[in-house]
């Protein structure tokens, strides 16, 4: 079991063992294997693979590697969402408390934005108070007491993924299918949960950029996820333009609460909402889609969804203001336009352009260790089939550093695409994987 030779097996192409498996998984908790052999390693995953019983195998070292939350005592089926990420995907901050005012408990662990997507965590952080960082105790009774917790990774939840995701993301390892879903998968089974909805994004925008590519690894999510006794199912959804008219902290968290409130932008709310259906459906409070969509709208409609971001935020130590007063949340000192260079139609959006545009302004981070501003981004963004004349907005900046603001407007002036006829908007729900 020294770590050269499981190495060397590895790399000429030989199926680990779960004896060889764990002691990977072991050393990376422990520390008993060096930076370079778990790198070493890696490349030899990222290059040869894992098989499907390796890749369930490397899940279930990685969720065991620390504790796993114990959630039976809540009543309920406990129903948790994970996106791959993407360009103004808030999906999130909607969907747990629409979801959690249904009646289905939503324990949902989350991560930070790095490069061009933004990190749920980030978002809530831009509330005035409050607290991602709950104890697995704090996050426990929440979901008990309110039906929901928005929180980060503990350090006591899958702590070898912390050590491997560092290392994959400086090894030019992060794109190998079975170490993305050791990865995204540990966690979640970590947290306790029961079922698990995927929205597994494709695109400009998207980590997987194309159909073929998010097929694949939501089939694997699926399997995978399965085989460790929970109920899962993916979404495959496009990510070519960015989700809603806003990218950035603050403004992304002012469109949620318009969306809780049933004024949410059209894309945002069908993928919120198809996610939505698929968390109802296996938390068994609606018996068909037909009956998840009633209840969905129940909830906007008489306030509930929007009364349970309120309840969440002051559970965890935030300014439930901003749920009745969004001017309340962080905003920048200086708001510009971006202005069309002619009349036409929209007829595409860089969704990465306008991250890096964001990205530039501080709404993101290049580096982890960088700070995020959360009062900068970019909103009001004109959407694909909009008609658009000359001299009209397409979007507008909102900025604090104006070192950035020159290349961020450069960047958004070159997201847009305009043509003398209509194209309208795909459909962002292209597959469904998982009954």
């Amino acid at each position: 079991m020294l770590p050269p030779q499981i190495i060397a097996r590895k790399r000429d192409g030989h199926v680990l063992t779960a004896a060889e498996i764990e002691a990977f998984v072991r050393g990376a908790t422990d520390g008993s294997w060096a930076d370079y052999q778990l790198s070493a390693l890696l490349m030899a995953i990222c290059l040869r693979g894992l098989n499907a019983e390796e890749t369930t195998l490397y899940t279930t070292a990685m969720t065991r590697s620390g504790v796993v939350a114990d959630l039976t005592g809540i009543p309920g089926i406990k129903v948790d969402k994970h996106s791959t990420g993407g360009v103004g995907d808030k999906v999130s901050l909607v969907l747990a408390p629409w979801v959690a005012a249904c009646g289905v408990p939503v324990p949902m662990i989350s991560g930070r934005g790095l490069g061009h997507s933004g990190g749920t965590l980030d978002k809530l952080e831009a509330i005035a108070g409050f607290r991602t960082g709950l104890s697995l105790a704090e996050y426990r009774d929440q979901v008990a007491r309110i039906g929901c917790a928005l929180i980060g990774q503990t350090p006591e939840l899958a702590p070898a993924d912390r050590r491997l995701y560092a290392l994959r993301d400086v090894t030019a390892t992060v794109e190998s299918i079975p170490l993305i879903c050791g990865s995204i998968l540990s966690k979640k089974l970590a947290a306790g949960i029961d079922a698990l909805v995927l929205d597994v994004k494709f695109g400009r925008g998207a980590f997987m950029p194309d159909l073929t590519a998010a097929r694949e690894l939501a089939a694997t999510l699926v399997r995978v996820g399965r085989a460790a006794g929970k109920q899962v199912r993916a979404l495959l959804t496009r990510m070519e333009a960015p989700l809603g008219r806003a990218v950035g902290n603050a403004l992304e968290v002012a469109e949620s609460i318009a969306a809780l409130r049933g004024a949410g932008p059209a894309d945002l709310m069908e993928v919120t909402r198809a996610l939505g259906v698929e968390m109802l459906l296996l938390g068994r409070v609606a018996a068909d889609p037909a009956a998840a969509n009633v209840r969905l709208d129940a909830a906007l409609a008489s306030g509930a969804a929007a009364a349970k971001f309120r309840e969440i935020i002051a559970a965890q130590g935030g300014d439930a203001r901003v749920v009745d007063e969004p001017g309340r949340l962080p905003v920048a000192r200086r708001i510009e336009p971006v202005l069309a260079p002619r009349a036409g139609f929209i007829t595409a959006v860089d969704a990465r352009a306008v991250a890096y545009a964001a990205l530039r302004l501080g709404a993101g981070r290049a580096r982890a260790q960088d700070t995020v501003d959360p009062a900068v981004g970019v909103a009001g963004l004109g959407q694909v089939g909009e008609p658009i004349a000359a001299g009209q907005p397409l979007a507008w900046l909102h900025a604090n550093d104006l070192a950035g603001l020159d290349e961020a407007r450069a960047l958004l002036s070159g997201a847009f695409t305009l043509g003398e006829t209509r194209v309208p908007p795909p459909p962002l729900v292209a597959e469904r994987i998982g009954e």
